[in-house]
């Protein structure tokens, strides 16, 4: 058993947003991509387990598409999660930014740090959620796991239909390709969504451009981001690594 309950720190508690109101086009028509079937089970729910996996998250609050929070609801109560851990529907807004902010106001008092964690990362290990919240919990205001960049990047000038002209090459050491959970301290990302009004794509730019500080922690490669068809196949090979390694 963990020390956790001992230490004077235990008393600042995290809690989990996973905005799950989007469509997912790229994977096709049918249902929300955060209710495609993963090994049988939808995403949102490995995605869930993944937060409530953490023993440092004891408030899971899942933003379900706009008209789907019954059925997020449903699903839910449907699948097994740990006893430990709280768990919220709330129906989300028509973009990303504002279904975490839905999410965020669905927060009770007492929850200091807060992560933000797609529910297309369905994957993401529980020593990543937890490297995390430990830097929030040293001071940082905003975290974001992240990885090197093995391929060369290249800034291009869009031209559609026509090859592209290269406009630089940024330095490959100084790339990192972003994941989630990001994590936060609640004062300030809720002060950020009070006050960018441009829809963003990544929490932690909103720190940015608020001029707050956001730092790096290592990310993990089954951390990916399942988005196109081949994505689920990866996803499904490694959980069946997994299963054959852990008995999961």
């Amino acid at each position: 058993m963990s020390d956790e309950s001992h230490s004077p720190r235990a008393a600042v508690r995290t809690a989990a947003v996973i905005p799950a109101a989007g469509r997912g086009v790229r994977l096709g028509p049918g249902a929300p991509k955060a209710l495609r079937a993963l090994n049988g089970t939808p995403m949102l729910i490995h995605a869930v387990r993944a937060m409530a996996a953490s023993r440092a998250v004891s408030l899971v609050v899942v933003v379900a598409p706009p008209d789907g929070a019954p059925e997020v609801r449903s699903l839910l109560d449907a699948h097994a999660l740990p006893e430990r851990t709280e768990f919220v529907v709330v129906p989300g807004g028509e973009t990303r930014q504002e279904s975490v902010k839905l999410g965020l106001d669905a927060l009770p008092d007492g929850y200091d740090i807060v992560l933000v964690h797609d529910a297309a990362r369905p994957l993401v290990p529980v020593d990543t959620v937890d490297s995390v919240v430990e830097a929030v919990r040293e001071g940082a205001v905003a975290v974001v796991p992240a990885l090197p960049l093995a391929d060369t990047v290249k800034e291009v000038e869009p031209a559609e239909g026509a090859p592209e002209p290269v406009v630089a090459t940024p330095v490959r050491a100084r790339l990192r390709a972003v994941q989630t959970p990001q994590g936060f301290d609640r004062k300030a990302l809720v002060h950020a969504h009070e006050t960018v009004t441009e829809d963003v794509t990544d929490d932690a730019s909103m720190i940015e451009q608020l001029g707050g500080t956001v730092v790096v922690v290592p990310g993990h490669e089954e951390a990916f981001k399942v988005t196109r068809p081949l994505d689920l196949v990866l996803a499904e090979a490694v959980l069946a690594r997994r299963r054959a390694n852990d008995g999961f």
